[in-house]
């Protein structure tokens, strides 16, 4: 009888120990369940991260696109452009100044006219060399800036009086204007050549660059030397019929030896 009071009494004091076990246990069990919930939003953290890292591998494009070699690409892409706008201008230019030539007064200018659509056709010649060089087929893009600058020699035509030196005159300042142009284009290539390290280029595009500018010269010094005294001195207003009349007359003969002509372009 002792004996079983006595493991009574003990079980009673060992009851509340096991409820304080249970207890302390519980906290530990929450415990154990919280990395539970972090594993499952670790996916949603993995995504941010993804999303995060777009940029930097676009931004990583980016400075793959500027590097040295491919800015070097796009200078080259620029040199091309170029070839084809004045490959155009020069084309076009052999088909203008036979107008110009037609139209011109003075014997004089006219044989500067005839005489620079020969060395026209030969730079045009000089480019399809640097084509060759740069191993590009030769293609003529339109040059809106050489366009302009023809169909404002035509309407110099239309506006002065056929057979005067008023006219000359401005034939002389439309096509200052096409060298001036001829020469930025020139001048803008050859240096492009030679950063490029083209040299061959760079030297045919010189030649030209020279040509142009004697040509330029050439026209000033007819323009000074007789052109522009005689104009001065030439006096009374132009009649609108009689200068329409003679300008649909000079049409009608531009047009008929230019069917005869094939397009350059």
């Amino acid at each position: 009888m002792a004996k079983a009071t006595g493991k009574k009494a003990a079980a009673k004091q060992a009851a509340p120990k096991k409820a304080a076990a249970k207890k302390a246990a519980a906290p530990t069990a929450k415990k154990a369940a919280a990395p539970i919930v972090k594993k499952a939003a670790a996916p949603k953290k993995a995504a941010v991260l993804k999303k995060v890292a777009v940029p930097k591998k676009a931004a990583a494009k980016k400075a793959s696109a500027s590097s040295p070699a491919d800015q070097k690409n796009l200078l080259q892409q620029l040199f091309v452009d170029g070839l084809k706008d004045i490959y155009w201008a020069e084309k076009h230019l052999t088909k203008a100044l036979p107008k110009l030539m037609r139209a011109a007064t003075s014997d004089q200018l006219k044989q500067a006219f005839e005489e620079h659509k020969v060395v026209t056709e030969q730079q045009i010649g000089r480019v399809e060399q640097v084509f060759q060089l740069i191993g590009v087929k030769a293609v003529a893009k339109k040059c809106e800036a050489m366009e302009g600058l023809t169909k404002e020699a035509d309407s110099i035509v239309s506006e002065t009086q056929k057979g005067t030196m008023s006219r000359d005159a401005g034939l002389i300042l439309a096509a200052q204007k096409v060298e001036h142009y001829e020469i930025a284009s020139y001048g803008g290539l050859a240096q492009l050549a030679s950063t490029l390290g083209l040299e061959e280029a760079k030297n045919l595009l010189g030649q030209t660059l020279q040509e142009e500018k004697d040509t330029d010269e050439r026209l000033t010094q007819i323009a000074v030397s007789s052109i522009n005294v005689e104009a001065e001195k030439e006096k009374g207003p132009v009649k609108e019929e009689e200068n329409k009349e003679d300008n649909m007359q000079e049409n009608k003969g531009e047009k008929a030896s230019e069917n005869q002509e094939s397009d350059p372009v």
